[in-house]
């Protein structure tokens, strides 16, 4: 036994200690998040009892300091437990890294002493849910050149006015870090990132948005109409805002993966279940060759998005301050998102073909599983997007 821990290192790409944070990130998820999902999917329902519960067994404020309730931790580690979490309930898994990641790490990484007292305890106890207001009507990919969302500034208030759109726990969220433009002259480099909590006089969910995949993960519309906001909550300098977004692009990229990864070792295990147990023509269609052949396709896959989903986590676990949106970590974010999502894709489609009939059924797990895919192409920057980045990058080197 003693050369265990090395073996599983070699054939994982994690150490003894990886390996068993993420086992426990994966019992917790089986027990509490699995249970969840079918009733998320079926009903776009959103389980008020998990996030408290999700924060009192520590996997919120992973990278935050013990002080302020946090484990002090990693954004590796924030992967591992996102991995485990997206194979038994993906959808709960959006939930997290929306909340984690976009919102409660940003406040981390770009907050004031006061402002991180403040906000983030409660974060890391998952009794206040985070979310992250950029995207807009008619600016998607174009989010922050065409952002309309205007912040003036009237003695100790500055006044939001504008509309967020596709924001994930934005009808559940109570802390909310949004972008709006406190300098229109200035274009994108008139942005100012502002903490908002629910409760801001002129601030509203629009309307509930009800996706074909990750449903169960609360998305909306989010308006604000002279929403007043204490001056002592803008994050950063004002007109500072597009450093605060680049310091947590690539992150966000970076989180990705594990979604993507978690999502196909499901799909691989649901595969390999059902090509037992299923016969045909007296047999178990596990027997076929043609049924090997996805299988053993499927495996490759998986183990090629498990090497570049580390790589590019453990590049993301070095990133500086100022080192966000350009260069080398730019461009792997990218291509590694690119890539996993992508080969996501390959395997959800074979996954489905082994279970024939019955994965075409929407109650079924590998159907909600499958409808899972095209999200994670389109969000934080589309397909098309990142090969942009990565040509640009490789090309101005």
């Amino acid at each position: 036994m003693s050369d265990r821990p090395s073996v599983m290192q070699a054939f994982t790409g994690l150490s003894a200690d990886e390996m068993e944070i993420l086992t426990q990130a994966d019992r917790f998820a089986q027990a509490e998040a699995y249970p969840l999902a079918q009733r998320m999917d079926d009903e776009e329902w959103w389980p008020e009892e998990i996030f408290p519960k999700i924060g009192a067994t520590g996997y919120f404020g992973v990278t935050a300091p013990e002080e302020l309730g946090g484990s002090g931790m990693d954004v590796f580690t924030s992967g591992l437990i996102l991995q485990a979490l997206g194979r038994w309930n993906h959808a709960l898994a959006l939930a997290w890294v929306a909340h984690e990641n976009l919102c409660l790490h940003n406040i981390l990484r770009n907050a004031n002493d006061a402002q991180k007292q403040k906000y983030v305890p409660g974060l890391c106890k998952g009794t206040s849910i985070g979310a992250l207001g950029l995207t807009e009507p008619g600016a998607g990919s174009d989010a922050l050149g065409s952002m309309r969302t205007t912040a003036r500034r009237e003695g100790g208030y500055y006044y939001l006015n504008g509309s967020k759109i596709y924001i994930t726990n934005g009808p559940v969220a109570d802390v909310l870090l949004v972008y709006a433009k406190t300098d229109k002259d200035k274009g994108a480099q008139g942005i100012s990132a502002f903490i908002v909590e629910k409760d801001f006089p002129g601030f509203k969910v629009a309307q509930k948005l009800i996706k074909m995949g990750f449903r169960g993960s609360q998305t909306a519309e989010l308006v604000f109409e002279d929403c007043k906001v204490p001056a002592e909550n803008l994050v950063g300098e004002e007109n500072r805002g597009v450093k605060v977004v680049m310091s947590g692009l690539d992150l966000e990229r970076a989180m990705i993966s594990p979604i993507c990864l978690g999502i196909a070792e499901r799909a691989l295990a649901l595969s390999l279940d059902y090509a037992r147990q299923r016969k045909q023509f007296g047999r178990p269609i596990a027997d076929f060759q043609m049924i090997q052949a996805k299988l053993a396709d499927m495996y490759t896959w998986v183990e090629s998005m498990r090497l570049f989903t580390y790589q590019t986590l453990r590049a993301a676990n070095v990133i500086g301050e100022e080192d966000g949106g350009r260069g080398e970590i730019h461009k792997l974010t990218a291509a590694g998102v690119l890539y996993v999502a992508e080969t996501m894709n390959k395997v959800l489609n074979d996954a489905v073909q082994v279970h024939g009939g019955s994965g075409y059924i929407w109650e079924s797990e590998i159907n909600r599983l499958y409808r899972s895919i095209k999200l994670l192409e389109i969000g934080a920057g589309t397909s098309e997007v990142r090969k942009m980045i990565i040509s640009k990058e490789m090309l101005s080197a």
